[in-house]
């Protein structure tokens, strides 16, 4: 928490807003919209998903469409297509960016049009804050005309040649649960580019209720709205972003640093001075016959010191409920699933923690690499 998030809680308790609406919703909108810059138009919900689900459906996706989607992602970002009734095709990576590949999108499409169905909506993930390739994927999409979701729920302060993921497609989605780089407890939002399409998205989400005295519904609506409540901690959140981002990246070189001089274990940065990652979550990726020691090793180690780290998102092609999903690529998002792993980013680190860290992780590889 950065402070000021129990004075908004209270303004909100004192005013007796505390249902899915008030001051703190709009609030937290404008400062969002002021953080994103341009022209963009925010509706707090209660939940990323929530907010992929709207854009889905304001997309036209419904039940027996294709939309394209990243597979290297959590889960979050291909379970509202399910919801819709439609079926993901899901897209290897790049392996630079570790997003989804502008290559095997064009194939992709290329092979579902060419099969007569052609995708409904493309999304796609900037996969722990790198944002993805957005000049290629957003200009592919455009040529096919086909809407471009952005999932930039690990992602909020991460910029492509300056400007703010999230901001960049048909809809954008952002996340504020418990472990984002900023947190409403549970919430999340949709980044609109026209008023019409934030509105419609409010009114979806509360329940899709008719202008008229009486409960009226001429549409299927959803209870997505933020309370009151979590917007004010949004409010206090929002002071700190910056802050956090900071805090972010500095891990990030924290391990680069570490890992300099160590064979065999590449840290996830930028490509490019294009890219302007937040490093929600900071990773490496390791080559066993180079470094000595395997992924599964070193996370083994660390967890012997209380010290938590975790695989890479497993692959959506690869995960038991999408077994017969269409997949399009190579095995760039498999091989960095069995190489790969996020370690302690956390904003709040203590330099006494990164000690612990690092000695644990040394003590590996020096016994490793001798």
């Amino acid at each position: 928490m950065g402070g000021n998030e129990l004075k908004y809680i209270h303004e909100a308790f004192e005013a007796n807003w505390v249902a899915p609406l008030g001051p703190n919703v709009n609030a937290f909108e404008q400062d969002l919209e002021q953080f994103l810059g341009g022209e963009v138009k925010v509706a707090a919900l209660s939940a990323g998903t929530a907010a992929l689900h709207l854009a889905l459906i304001e997309c036209g996706v419904g039940h027996g469409d294709e939309v394209i989607c990243q597979s290297m992602t959590f889960s979050a970002s291909a379970n509202p297509i399910v919801y819709q009734g439609a079926t993901p095709v899901f897209v290897d990576s790049e392996p630079d960016t570790w997003n989804i590949c502008p290559v095997a999108l064009r194939e992709a499409i290329e092979d579902r049009i060419a099969k007569g169905k052609k995708p409904k909506a493309i999304v796609a993930v900037h996969l722990y804050g790198m944002p993805f390739n957005v000049e290629e994927v957003l200009g592919i999409a455009k040529e096919f005309d086909i809407p471009l979701i952005e999932d930039a729920a690990e992602a909020l302060g991460s910029t492509y040649k300056g400007k703010a993921c999230g901001t960049f497609g048909r809809f954008g989605v952002l996340s504020f649960n418990g472990n984002k780089i900023i947190t409403t407890s549970g919430g999340g939002a949709l980044v609109c580019h026209t008023q019409e399409d934030k509105d419609k998205a409010v009114f979806l989400s509360t329940q899709a209720r008719d202008n008229a005295p009486h409960y009226q519904h001429s549409h299927i609506g959803y209870n997505y709205r933020m309370s009151n409540i979590c917007a004010g901690i949004g409010r206090g959140q929002m002071e700190v972003l910056k802050d956090r981002v900071v805090a972010r990246r500095a891990m990030h070189d924290f391990y680069k640093e570490l890992f300099a001089g160590v064979q065999g274990v590449r840290v996830f940065s930028e490509p490019d001075e294009k890219y302007f990652a937040n490093h929600w979550l900071s990773a490496i990726v390791i080559e066993p016959e180079e470094a000595g020691f395997t992924r599964e090793e070193l996370r083994l180690a660390l967890l012997e010191e209380n010290i938590e780290s975790r695989p890479l998102w497993k692959p959506m092609h690869l995960q038991p409920i999408f077994a017969d999903a269409p997949y399009y690529g190579g095995k760039v998002a498999e091989d960095l699933f069995d190489k790969g792993l996020c370690l302690p980013s956390g904003s709040n680190l203590t330099d006494e923690d990164r000690a612990r860290i690092k000695a644990t992780i040394m003590r590996l590889v020096t016994a490793k690499q001798r």
